[in-house]
């Protein structure tokens, strides 16, 4: 598949954009732009913790991916004033790496695990006790010689960044103190976003042509952030300067990215269930198969977007698209 044909990137970001996106990164809670609801709830218990002089309660992040998870667990450990251990659910494959990493942390300090969801079932179970006492109960040895060895810990703080919470095990969800759901953007905050982004990149960009990008972001950070390198890279190649919106037109034209923000996947996407089954309801691995896409990929990168702007419905039957769907595509509605 096409590079320009997909907006929303995979897991396999280039090491060179994952550079570029740090680099971006607010370093504290008065920087981090957006999220006012889950900035004031880890204000309050940030400084409560301080004031105890204790560890943070462990905190769950819960959204949709690209909207600042990771960069929010960075905050916490900035604003603790603590060094933060980072990993990710697949990384750990067995016990020993947790408590290989557990052993480094000292008191206070942040263990961030990405895709949380994704632990292996026997790496979860022995968080319960690292979490909840901190200690770990391991096993020494082989054979007759192997015996338990209760293993302390310094209080710490785990935060979990999760795009599915619906798939941590109760035990392990409940004993987070701290959960938070991250929301999509409004343009307003993505306009921000995209301007503070410009500003780091020396590049002059008009708050309307900001404003062009942010609207078609799909309410993302991340996105937002990567649509604005690629119009820099179309305006520094025409050599224009400030950015205009027509410039900005231009630019997301040639990606393929449409007034509302929806890419050359989510239309085939649209599309193919329009032609094909008169709109649906259509099951998700039908969709799958005839655009290409993994299930798992349509539902956490295309789908949740499509339902948001309402494009898209969810049924007992099947996905259906709605009058709406149809006609940002110039579809008659048949149903």
């Amino acid at each position: 598949m096409a590079d320009q044909d997909r907006l929303v990137a995979s897991d396999s970001e280039s090491a060179a954009e994952a550079s570029i996106e740090k680099s971006l990164r607010p370093q504290k809670l008065a920087e981090y732009i957006g999220q006012e609801p889950v900035k004031a709830q880890l204000a309050v218990a940030i400084q409560a913790a301080q004031k105890r002089q204790e560890a943070l309660d462990h905190v769950l992040l819960y959204g949709p991916p690209g909207l600042g998870k990771t960069t929010l667990a960075l905050v916490i450990a900035n604003e603790l004033g603590v060094n933060i251990r980072t990993t990710s659910g697949p990384a750990i494959e067995k016990p020993g790496d947790l408590v290989a990493m557990l052993n480094e942390l000292q008191p206070g300090d942040v263990l961030f695990i990405d895709e949380i969801h994704r632990l292996p079932k026997i790496v979860e179970e022995m968080l319960y006790s690292a979490m909840e006492d901190f200690y770990v109960d391991i096993v020494v040895g082989q054979g007759p010689t192997a015996h338990p060895v209760h293993f302390p810990l310094p209080p710490f703080t785990l935060v979990g960044a999760t795009t599915r919470a619906g798939m941590l095990a109760a035990p392990l969800r409940d004993r987070f103190g701290i959960r938070v759901h991250m929301a999509y953007y409004p343009a307003a905050e993505l306009t921000e976003i995209v301007l503070r982004t410009a500003d780091i990149f020396h590049l002059t960009l008009p708050k309307e042509s900001a404003y062009e990008i942010a609207r078609r972001s799909r309410g993302t950070p991340r996105i937002a952030n990567r649509l604005l390198r690629r119009v820099r890279d179309y305006a520094e190649v025409a050599e224009v300067a400030p950015v205009s919106v027509a410039i900005v037109d231009k630019a997301l034209a040639a990606l393929a990215v449409d007034d509302q923000g929806l890419d050359a996947i989510d239309r085939k996407l649209l599309m193919m269930m329009i032609r094909d089954y008169d709109g649906g309801p259509v099951g998700l691995a039908t969709i799958a198969a005839n655009i290409g896409e993994e299930t798992a990929t349509i539902e956490e990168m295309y789908e949740p977007y499509l339902l948001q702007i309402g494009y898209l419905k969810r049924t007992p039957r099947g996905r259906m698209v709605t009058p709406a769907g149809f006609a940002h595509l110039d579809m008659p509605y048949s149903h």
